[in-house]
Formats: C-alpha cells, structure tokens, sequence
C-alpha cells in the first residue's frame, strides 16, 4: 500500500461509514481497482482508520453519552445480537464473502430496499421525544438488523436505519440510533480483528496508521454532519440509487477485467 493508496482509502472510509452505502464495501471495490493486496497490514490499516472514523461519532455525540446509563442500557440490548452472530460466524465471513462480486450483489439489493424504505418514512413521525427512549424490544430487534451488515456490501448504517425505521422512528431517529450503536459495535469489531492481528509494523507503516485514521476522522466528521442535514430533507433514495448504480458499474468493471 503506498501513501497515496492509503490517503484515498482513508477517505473512503471516513466518508462512507455512517452513511448507508457500505465502507467495507467501497474499501473492498476501491481496493480491486488499485490492485491493493489484502495482506495483513492492509486488514490493520482497515482497523485503524474505522477506528479513526468511530472516534469522530463519540465526540461528536459526546453530551448523549453523559446524560444517563438509560442509553448505554439500549445499546447494550441492541449490540448483544451483534456480538453472538460476530463470533460464531466470524472466520466463515472474513473467509468466503470479502470479494467483489459478494459487494456488489449487496450494494444493489441495499439500494432497492433503501428506496422502497425511504417510501415508508415520508411522513412517518415517532412517538419517542429522545432515541434513548426506545424500548429494549426495540433495540435488540435493530441489533438483529444490524447483523445483516456482516455481509458486505450490506453496509451496517443501512441495515440499522432500516432496523429502526420498521420500530416506529422516524429517520432522523433512526439515523441518530445508528450513529450511537456504531461506537459499540465498531470498538468490538476492530478490538477482536486487532487481536487476532500480528502488531509489528516498520516506522513507514506507523506513519500511515497515523496518517490514515486522522484523515478518516476528518472525512467522517464532516460526512456526518452533511448526512443528517441531507436526509431530514431528501431522505434515503438518493443514496439507494448511487448504491445501484455502484453495483451495477464495478460488476461490469469485472466482467470486463476477467474477459481481459
């Protein structure tokens, strides 16, 4: 991975994890078409810069994670089905569905549920005055959704926006309550790949680990904040059609390459 490669994957990463259109999948198609080797430093850097990007939602939602245990408790309820799934099914995902053609496949399907999704939250309105007053039935049923998300190209901000769409919130609430169970589930995640990583890097490789997750702190932040506006105004269909349209381009792409 040389330092360009690294800065635009960071970027990636940054600017796609909270959205609904699947990180792991861009990094996964971004990282084909530049012919990046998935060797273990490349899978630590991946860590690394989701890392980075979690970073920029636990300070950015700082103030809701010192108002009260009631929202740890939800979270709580909500990551339990993650954890369980994650662990069992763990080596069979890393092993056989990080490709391509697995990505793409989900990124379309992500994009027409996405879209037939964004029909029902129109003019939905929730009952709650705070998403941390969701009920924990609730919150396990978005954490059963959430680990759709462990195919990629599935993207885990789309199957928990889902999650809570079908559980009465609206999409602002339910786009808030993804962004909240992000910080949980992507610490495990990352902490479990960390573990099972083999942690002795050059001095080269230190400077990119830095320099990849501020970049994907930075990227993340700002993606955010543009996010929340954009869907209280316009909804999730835009980004169903650019999922489609993503698929459908990079299967070509392979197509093409593999007739080459």
């Amino acid at each position: 991975m040389t330092l360009f490669q690294s800065i635009i994957i960071a970027v990636i990463e940054g600017l796609t994890e909270f959205l609904p259109i699947s990180s792991t999948g861009h990094m996964i198609l971004a990282s084909a078409a530049m012919g990046i080797h998935d060797d273990e430093f490349v899978k630590t850097f991946e860590v690394f810069i989701q890392l980075g990007a979690i970073l920029a939602i636990a300070l950015m939602y700082i103030k809701r994670f010192f108002r009260g245990l009631k929202i740890y408790y939800k979270l709580l309820a909500a990551f339990i089905p993650t954890a369980i799934v994650g662990l069992l099914a763990y080596d069979f995902i890393k092993g056989y569905l990080f490709n391509p053609v697995v990505v793409s496949v989900s990124l379309i399907l992500g994009g027409v549920i996405l879209i037939l999704i964004d029909k029902k939250v129109v003019n939905q309105t929730s009952d709650l005055a705070e998403v941390e007053d969701i009920s924990y039935r609730s919150a396990f049923f978005i954490g059963l959704f959430q680990c759709l998300s462990m195919v990629p190209g599935t993207s885990r901000a789309a199957a928990t926006i889902i999650g809570g769409v079908f559980n009465g919130l609206d999409k602002k609430q339910a786009t808030e309550f993804s962004f909240l169970l992000a910080v949980p589930t992507m610490m495990a995640a990352g902490g479990y790949d960390l573990l099972k990583s083999e942690l002795s890097f050059t001095q080269e490789q230190i400077i990119l680990l830095a320099l990849g997750s501020g970049i994907a702190f930075i990227s993340a932040w700002f993606a955010v904040k543009l996010f929340l506006k954009f869907v209280s105004n316009h909804g999730f269909t835009a980004f169903g059609w650019y999922r489609i349209l993503l698929g459908i381009l990079f299967l070509i792409f392979m197509w093409g390459t593999d007739l080459g």
